[in-house]
C-alpha cells in the first residue's frame, strides 16, 4: 500500500513537473506591430504592467512592412499570437479564411458595450462574429486654424458647408486666402485630397451608401461620388481659395501645408487634416501652445440629415492563436487602465469610452476624443479599406490629376476602370 502511493504521489510529482515545465516554456506571447521607434517605447510602457502582472512574457517585432510580413507568416503556418492590422479590410479577408480567433467566445460582450460604441464593436466584426479591437485612433474629420487670426480679423467659426464657403469668400475680399492645401507626399502623393472627398461622402449619403462606395457598390461615375468631387473642388480648384493655387497644393508636403497658417500675416487660415497634424505643427512651431496658437473645428455638415459623421484610421489588433496568454492580453490591451498609458505616451486618441479624459496632454486632444467617441456615425478611411490598386493607385492619382485640370468624368472614368479589375480579384 505504501508503495502504490509513494508510485502515485511520483507520477503525480512528474507530472507536476512537466506541466510547469511547458506551461515556463510557453509563457510567451508573440505580437506583431506596426510600432517602431518612440511608438514602440509608448507599446512597451503600456505592455509592462501586464508583463509584471501575469508573468506573461511579451516577444513584439516591429515593422513598417507589417502587410507583407503578416500575410508570409499566415501562409507559411506561423502566424504571431496577436497582431495589428491596417484596416477592417484585411481583417475581414483573414476571417474569411478562418484564421482569425472570435473573440466573443471569451470577451464579455456587455463589457465591450459599455466601452466602445456599438460603430467600434462593428468595424471589428464579420458574419456576427467579433474578431478585431480598436486600440487607438486618428480623427479625420477636422478644420485646423489660427484663433488668435480669427479673432482679429473678426472670423467666426462655421457650423454648415454654406457658412464655410461664406466665410472662405469674406477672407477673399479682405485680400486674404483660405485655405491651405498639400497633397504632396511621394509615392503617396494624393492620399490628403481622398480624405476629402471620404469627408463629403460622409455629409452628401448615407453610411451605408459610403460603404457601398467604399465596396464597389456603386460606380466612381455615380452621380453621387460626382457631386463629392465637384464640393471638393469648390475648395481646391479655386486659385483664389488656395495659398499659391493649385500648383502650390500639388507641390507642397502634406506635412508642410499648414505652416501656412503661422507666418506673419499669415498665408492661409484653414487646413484640413488629422489629429495627428498636431505632432508636425509642434514639431516645425515647438512654441505655439494647442488650444490658443492652433486649434480645430469639426468638417461641417453639408446636408443637414447626415450631421457630423467622424471619418478616421485606427489601430486594430486581432488573434490569431486561441491560448491563455493570448486571451489575456486582448482583454488587458482594451481596459481603460492599458488605454490611458497608450494614449497619454502618444497623444492618440482611444474610442474606450471609459478612458479618463485626464490623460489627454491638453484640451484640445480631449476634446478631439470626445468627438470620436461621442460619433453617432463612424468610418474608416476608405481608401484604406480599398484594393490597393484603387485606394492608394487610381484613387490617389486621381486626386492628382482632378487639381491638374483634368476633365472630372475623365478621371471618374479611370478610377473606374481600374476598380472593375480590381474588385474581381
Amino acid at each position: 500500500m505504501f508503495k502504490k502511493i509513494t508510485f502515485t504521489l511520483l507520477v503525480v510529482l512528474l507530472i507536476g513537473m512537466l506541466t510547469s515545465s511547458i506551461f515556463a516554456a510557453s509563457n510567451t506571447l508573440t505580437i506583431l506591430g506596426v510600432w517602431t521607434g518612440t511608438s514602440e517605447e509608448a507599446f512597451q510602457k503600456m505592455v509592462a504592467p501586464f508583463e509584471a502582472e501575469t508573468g506573461i512574457k511579451i516577444e513584439f517585432t516591429g515593422t513598417r512592412d507589417l502587410p507583407t510580413i503578416l500575410t508570409t507568416r499566415v501562409e507559411a503556418g506561423n502566424p504571431p499570437d496577436i497582431s495589428a492590422i491596417p484596416n477592417p479590410g484585411q481583417m475581414i479577408e483573414l476571417a474569411k479564411a478562418g484564421k482569425l480567433v472570435d473573440l466573443s467566445t471569451f470577451m464579455d460582450i456587455e463589457v465591450l458595450g459599455g466601452d466602445f460604441s456599438q460603430t467600434w464593436l462593428d468595424l471589428g466584426s464579420f458574419g456576427g462574429k467579433l474578431y478585431g479591437l480598436f486600440i487607438s485612433a486618428n480623427l479625420k474629420s477636422l478644420v485646423w486654424y489660427n484663433p488668435k487670426e480669427f479673432a482679429a480679423a473678426g472670423y467666426t467659426v462655421p457650423t454648415t458647408w454654406e457658412e464655410l464657403i461664406t466665410l472662405s469668400d469674406k477672407m477673399v475680399a479682405d485680400g486674404k486666402t483660405p485655405w491651405a492645401i498639400g497633397l504632396e507626399s511621394g509615392a503617396a502623393s494624393g492620399w490628403a485630397g481622398t480624405d476629402w472627398i471620404e469627408d463629403i461622402m460622409l455629409r452628401t449619403v448615407e453610411p451605408e451608401v459610403y460603404d457601398l462606395w467604399v465596396s464597389h457598390g456603386i460606380s466612381w461615375v455615380d452621380d453621387r461620388v460626382q457631386r463629392a468631387f465637384d464640393l471638393f473642388g469648390q475648395i481646391a480648384l479655386n486659385e483664389k481659395y488656395v495659398y499659391g493655387g493649385t500648383n502650390a497644393a500639388l507641390t507642397i508636403n502634406f506635412g508642410d501645408s499648414p505652416d501656412a497658417l503661422f507666418t506673419t500675416p499669415p498665408n492661409a487660415y484653414m487646413h484640413r487634416q488629422a489629429t495627428f497634424i498636431k505632432r508636425g505643427i509642434l514639431e516645425h512651431f515647438p512654441n505655439l501652445v494647442p488650444g490658443e496658437d492652433f486649434d480645430f473645428f469639426p468638417f461641417p455638415p453639408i446636408d443637414p440629415q447626415y450631421g457630423i459623421p467622424a471619418l478616421g484610421a485606427a489601430d486594430m489588433v486581432v488573434m490569431f492563436n486561441d491560448t491563455p496568454e493570448a486571451r489575456a492580453f486582448m482583454e488587458y490591451i482594451v481596459s481603460p487602465e492599458a488605454q490611458e498609458i497608450w494614449v497619454a505616451e502618444l497623444g492618440v486618441l482611444s474610442a474606450n469610452k471609459q478612458v479618463n479624459a485626464a490623460v489627454y496632454p491638453d484640451d484640445l486632444t480631449r476634446n478631439a476624443a470626445e468627438i470620436l467617441v461621442n460619433a453617432s456615425t463612424f468610418r474608416f478611411d476608405g481608401s484604406d479599406l480599398m484594393p490597393a490598386a484603387v485606394g492608394s493607385g487610381s484613387f490617389w492619382t486621381g486626386i492628382l490629376d482632378y487639381i491638374s485640370g483634368v476633365p472630372l468624368i475623365k478621371v471618374l472614368m479611370t478610377i473606374e476602370t481600374s476598380a472593375l479589375d480590381a474588385y474581381r480579384k
